[in-house]
């Protein structure tokens, strides 16, 4: 599943337009790199996202095409 997508669906960022312009600003590290909105998420990655001052790390435990909102905790895990 691409980067972009796979942050909207899990909310970690809540539209993806937005997640594909974090992607292209740079602020989101896969295993501490930047990439594109079109890098292709696998379980096992590590992603952080920068907002501002502060920044987030997770942990991809599964890809999933949709997923419900109160489940959607259950991708990934915070570092």
């Amino acid at each position: 599943m691409r980067l972009d997508k796979y942050l909207k669906v899990s909310r970690l960022i809540k539209r993806r337009t937005v997640a594909s312009d974090a992607c292209a600003a740079g602020r989101v590290l896969v295993n501490g790199r930047p990439q594109k909105a079109s890098y292709e998420v696998k379980a096992g990655d590590r992603i952080e996202i920068g907002f501002g001052e502060r920044s987030v790390a997770v942990e991809v435990i599964s890809v999933e095409e949709t997923q419900k909102k109160d489940e959607a905790k259950e991708l990934y895990r915070y570092l």
